[in-house]
């Protein structure tokens, strides 16, 4: 094909579906697909070698299938010669070779490239013509008209409008089983006795492109954080096929009862492992929780796994999506607790003497994984009572999982984790104790902290910190009244131990 063309068709790393709706009418007589690898974006934080890794084998593969169709893909790998190292330079480029008429795409997740994007179109007067995300249940218009006009905005109300709007998991206008959640079926944890005979999720060798990648990444990005020797994620559709039916025969009917656990060096456990999929559009959100509804209603996964796991995609997610292209710009800034720690070093290592942030941090360096629990309430939770600048922790979750795309990492954690948005998202700061991780996990097994000291040589810093968190913040959060319990027993604290739990909060940020 020759220019002039009718549209150069953008195509994301995050944006890997054939029926997408930037392709929906491709025409390879006058159209060309255009992608890039750029090492800006592997580099704007510091991303992981998995993560990088995830998404360069991705849109390999997904170049290879345009071309098996005989599409015309004008694809730039990142170690091509004279590779400006930018999206924008890559775009240019392509612009000035195919002339087209107009640029096409899919609305991107990350409000960043979307700025860039545009901005490179208006450089070079052409038409931007942006189309809605197919791969979600809802648009992000959607998502303002419900929140006009509401003084808060959650969750739950939310995932009911669209549980009714899309017939899911509902007997009329009912939700099956008389209730809308079953979170109350969903905490429980392993016991003693630890996990049984978990099921090995299916991880997937690479083949010849991911091997190419993996050198790339080696040679080019040897710096990155993390590692690269177990890298099996699924970076095909097939692959994520094999990987969401893998999910539901095996490991959906108990994930529901044990999706808040955690127990050291078990990294998978019942979890679906499946944003990754999701997130690169390798899935969409239709057919994973309709596979999870067929599930249930074929009795092969009971009522209360199957609703938690459609509230993560259905409610959660979406919401997650809706409120950060509502809130951007802005949002990225917002830091209610005035946060202004450092992040620890040792989030780079995992080289900590806290038997759970350890387990955590290098699973995460390892995998490029976490699952949600050990998100939110060990990492997510010892840079909240630590204080930790909020801005610090979005940018190491964005940058160390293979799942993290800004859209959906930021609001959960300056939002959702690190209450750095002031409640906009979650109605209340998740704090809690030690014991918490405690009651959860045996990580606190043979740790050299106790969770039930918040002063001496053998003090839990996550009992410290909690109190100290507390404390500091006592004025803000006596007006939230979901916090009254916890205040009350901050109250039973005398002066002088208050005072000590102060001085080893202190102490222990200063080491």
């Amino acid at each position: 094909m020759t220019a002039p063309i009718r549209y150069l068709v953008l195509v994301l790393g995050d944006q890997l579906a054939e029926d997408a709706s930037a392709l929906v009418d491709f025409d390879p007589t006058q159209d060309v697909v255009w992608m890039a690898e750029a090492m800006q974006e592997s580099t704007h934080v510091p991303s992981s070698k998995q993560r990088i890794a995830v998404f360069l084998s991705a849109m390999r593969h997904f170049a290879q299938t345009l071309q098996g169709k005989h599409w015309p893909v004008d694809y730039t790998e990142l170690d091509a010669s004279g590779h400006s190292g930018t999206l924008q330079g890559e775009l240019a480029r392509a612009i000035a070779t195919w002339q087209p008429a107009q640029l096409l795409m899919t609305a991107p997740g990350d409000w960043r490239v979307l700025q860039a994007i545009k901005a490179v179109a208006k450089a070079h007067d052409l038409p931007l013509v942006l189309r809605d995300d197919t791969s979600f249940f809802t648009t992000v218009r959607d998502f303002a008209a419900h929140a006009k006009g509401r003084k808060q905005l959650r969750m739950e109300y939310w995932y009911r409008e669209q549980r009714q709007r899309f017939g899911i998991l509902m007997e009329g206008k009912q939700p099956v089983g008389g209730q809308w959640n079953f979170d109350a079926d969903n905490r429980e944890s392993f016991g003693k006795q630890g996990p049984q005979n978990l099921p090995a999720p299916q991880r997937f060798a690479p083949d010849e492109t991911t091997q190419a990648v993996l050198g790339v990444v080696s040679r080019l990005l040897a710096d990155a954080p993390g590692q690269l020797q177990d890298f099996a994620w699924p970076v095909t559709r097939a692959q994520a096929l094999q990987a969401l039916q893998d999910f539901i025969t095996h490991r959906l009917p108990l994930f529901g009862q044990y999706e808040d656990a955690m127990w050291a060096g078990e990294p998978w456990l019942y979890h679906s492992q499946l944003s990754v999929c999701l997130n690169l559009k390798l899935l969409s959100a239709h057919e994973v929780v309709q596979a999870a509804q067929d599930a249930w209603q074929t009795g092969h996964a009971p009522l209360a796994a199957v609703e938690g796991f459609v509230r993560q995609i259905l409610g959660w997610r979406e919401y997650v999506r809706g409120i950060y292209w509502t809130q951007m710009p802005g949002y990225i800034e917002l830091n209610a607790l005035d946060a202004q720690e450092p992040l620890p070093a040792f989030f780079w290592t995992g080289d900590t003497d806290m038997a759970c942030l350890r387990d955590a941090l290098q699973q995460t360096l390892r995998h490029g994984y976490a699952h949600h629990i050990q998100r939110l309430m060990v990492l997510g939770l010892y840079g909240l009572l630590r204080g930790v600048q909020p801005q610090h922790m979005h940018e190491w979750f964005l940058s160390v999982y293979v799942d993290a795309v800004e859209w959906v990492e930021l609001p959960n954690t300056l939002g959702m984790s690190q209450f750095g948005d002031g409640g906009l998202m979650a109605s209340k700061p998740y704090v809690a104790s030690g014991k918490y991780i405690q009651r959860m996990s045996n990580h606190c097994q043979g740790c050299r902290y106790d969770p039930g000291q918040s002063t001496g040589p053998t003090a839990c810093p996550y009992t410290t910190l909690y109190w100290d968190f507390l404390k500091r913040h006592q004025p803000l959060l006596e007006k939230n009244p979901r916090m009254g319990m916890q205040l009350k027993n901050l109250q039973r604290l005398t002066p002088e131990q208050l005072a000590q739990i102060q001085a080893a909060a202190q102490l222990h940020r200063a080491s």
